[in-house]
């Protein structure tokens, strides 16, 4: 039977004389009106949501609206939504951190006690559940023509060849003209280091007068106490440091001390969040200070962080470190720059694959270059073919599934820092060959930044959101969402989102095959760019059209193995045996800034009995990392079960 229109939209549509008139006299208006009506009208229809699916805003009370900066998915089922200070200055200058825990199964949230500014953070997904937090916010960024006090880096040195020398944030350093500078953090600097450069002599002593001493350094970010023209140095210079013995063994030299623009900084803080306890538990911190880094785990559960502003707000120059879980601790990793988020996924073998893609702060003719990277022989072998490689800032990366094929996909992307350039290439490799090199896939509906990309049960990905704009920019939202098919090589259309994406927003699969998303923060929120933008709070989740054609009639999964181990089989029960087709074994994801270097898909063999289904987990490690999955099945029709979340030891 076919459902006419409401009375209401008929009347609007097929109103008499009156609305005849206005029509003559304000024609835009009542189209736009209409047009609202019949789509409001059209996306509500069942025909429409099973060809196209729909979204649903989530009713968030006014106490747990945060500015969702990170979004990952904990193995109990719930969404850590992390803001910190959340892009807000007062906030931070209060210290003033948020965390809200959801739960989406019931609407419910948690507020969650944030200890450190995790605002531009790095997370990634432990072997045993929990989610590791690294780094931050030390310090906002003040632009040119706010800065009123001359700053910049002061490199501490110690030639003491006994201890390290730790210096409280607040410590003043002294110029030879009497300026004084204030510290901005703590700052540790190890023990010099002697070489013996003489020879032997008696008793086989070495000759204490025939050595080297090599200070050991650290930097910090230094602020002059006062404003005014005295602060402001372009020469290099030896600073006294106030209040300290042995003065003439540690001290500070510093260059340039100006009123330039001082970017953001970051901090060392690193504490994993424990998803049964629902609180942050610290854990040793980093060696350097990381705002913007990429954490991406390992084939045997450590975790590498890479890039980030440091301490004075510069690109971490390459200094990489690895994590341990077993020991809650950080040692150096291999040397490498790269710009901030790098996009870096574990790929078969182990080797790093660096899409090219990332978030922003860094050399515009540095570290932008796809390729693998071989962390033990720390070798870097460039891959080629990719189109409009100057637009890589703020494009969106995935590993297609499955992770056996070893393909993977770059969507959009803009121009290096405020460049109005945006593309709707997209590029995919396939790693399997012999000589890889990218190839253009079907091109995006337009230009777009900040694209939202997940991976869905039934091998597609569901991209959405972005804008054609820098941030935004005169409202160049993109309100479109599609799928991308990697067996046919091709877009289809999805329900279009209510709710524009751009920058800081997220997007993840929830356990019942949904798909949420998260944040967005524009510069300005008018078309003539006049008018300072606002932060989206809200949150709205997209039910892919396989879940509505199902209804209530989807595949489930019964009892099971919560443990599975790699390489091995397991069995659950379900009367729905017959009609699975497929399994998958997904990574929940921890995603920011466009860049989700988590979530994978793993395809998993498949073995029917008459009341249960038996799945062969692949062994390489490198394909499977530790850590908890969602084990989906599908049925012949596309249609996912719920997640049965396992862990993989």
């Amino acid at each position: 039977m076919v459902r006419l229109p409401s009375g209401r939209l008929r009347k609007n549509l097929f109103g008499g004389g009156a609305v005849v008139l206005l029509a003559a006299l304000n024609a835009p208006a009542v189209v736009s009106f209409a047009e609202a009506e019949y789509h409001a009208y059209k996306i509500a229809r069942p025909g429409y949501q099973r060809t196209y699916g729909s979204w649903r805003i989530v009713d968030v009370p006014a106490e747990y609206r945060v500015n969702a900066i990170h979004a990952a998915l904990l193995h109990t089922g719930k969404v850590l939504l992390i803001a910190g200070s959340g892009n807000d200055q007062e906030k931070f200058d209060s210290g003033t951190f948020d965390t809200i825990l959801w739960d989406p199964g019931n609407d419910t949230f948690k507020k969650i006690p944030t200890p450190e500014d995790f605002f531009c953070s790095g997370h990634a997904q432990l072997p045993d559940g929990r989610l590791l937090v690294a780094g931050g916010t030390a310090r906002y960024e003040v632009l040119d023509g706010e800065v009123k006090k001359a700053g910049g880096t002061m490199r501490v040195r110690n030639e003491n060849t006994d201890k390290a020398v730790t210096l409280a944030k607040g410590t003043v350093f002294r110029s030879p003209s009497g300026v004084e500078y204030v510290s901005a953090a703590d700052v540790t600097v190890p023990r010099a280091t002697r070489e013996f450069q003489g020879s032997y002599v008696g008793s086989g002593r070495m000759n204490p007068w025939q050595s080297k001493v090599t200070a050991a350094e650290a930097d910090v970010f230094v602020e002059a106490r006062e404003e005014g023209p005295r602060g402001l140095t372009t020469q290099a210079a030896r600073y006294e440091i106030l209040g300290r013995e042995g003065a003439g063994e540690v001290y500070g030299v510093a260059q340039r001390l100006t009123t330039a623009k001082q970017e953001f900084q970051g901090i060392k803080a690193a504490y994993e969040f424990d998803p049964r306890a629902e609180r942050y538990v610290p854990v040793a911190p980093m060696e350097d200070a990381r705002w913007y880094p990429t954490l991406v785990t390992l084939e045997d559960g450590r975790v590498l962080a890479v890039s980030g502003l440091n301490e004075v707000g510069d690109v971490v120059p390459g200094d990489n470190e690895m994590y341990d879980p077993a020991t809650r601790t950080w040692s150096p990793g291999p040397f490498r720059y790269f710009p901030t988020y790098p996009s870096l996924f574990l790929t078969q073998g182990g080797r790093l694959l660096y899409t090219g893609s990332n978030a922003g702060y860094g050399a515009e003719d540095r570290g932008r270059t796809p390729g693998l990277w071989d962390l033990e022989k720390n070798t870097f072998t460039p891959l080629g073919g990719l189109s409009d490689p100057d637009q890589l800032e703020t494009s969106a990366s995935v590993l297609l599934p499955p992770a056996q094929d070893q393909k993977l996909m770059v969507f959009g992307g803009g121009g290096v820092g405020e460049s109005p350039k945006s593309t709707a290439r997209t590029s995919i490799i396939d790693l399997s060959r012999p000589d890889p090199s990218f190839r253009d896939g079907p091109a995006l509906p337009q230009g777009t930044r900040y694209l939202s990309s997940v991976l869905m049960p039934d091998d597609t990905v569901f991209t959405s959101g972005g804008s054609r704009g820098y941030r935004g920019r005169s409202r160049s939202d993109v309100l479109k969402a599609q799928f991308y098919d990697p067996k046919t090589d091709t877009f289809t259309a999805a329900a279009e989102p209510a709710v524009g994406r751009n920058y800081h927003s997220e997007a993840l699969l929830l356990p019942d095959g949904r798909v949420a998303t998260f944040g967005s923060d524009p510069l300005f929120d008018d078309e003539a760019n006049t008018r300072l933008g606002t932060f989206e709070q809200r949150i709205e989740v997209y039910t892919p059209p396989a879940l509505h054609r199902a209804g209530a009639d989807r595949p489930v999964l019964g009892e099971g193995p919560r443990t599975v181990d790699a390489g091995a089989r397991a069995t659950f029960r379900t009367a729905d045996a017959a009609r699975i087709t497929t399994a998958r074994l997904m990574r929940p994801s921890a995603v920011t800034h466009t860049t989700d270097v988590e979530q994978r898909s793993v395809a998993l063999g498949l073995t029917k009995g008459p009341d249960s289904v038996t799945v062969d987990v692949p062994g390489d490690r490198t394909l499977v990392p530790p850590g908890w999955y969602m084990l989906f099945v599908t049925d012949r029709d596309g249609a996912p079960s719920e997640a049965t979340w396992v862990r993989v030891p």
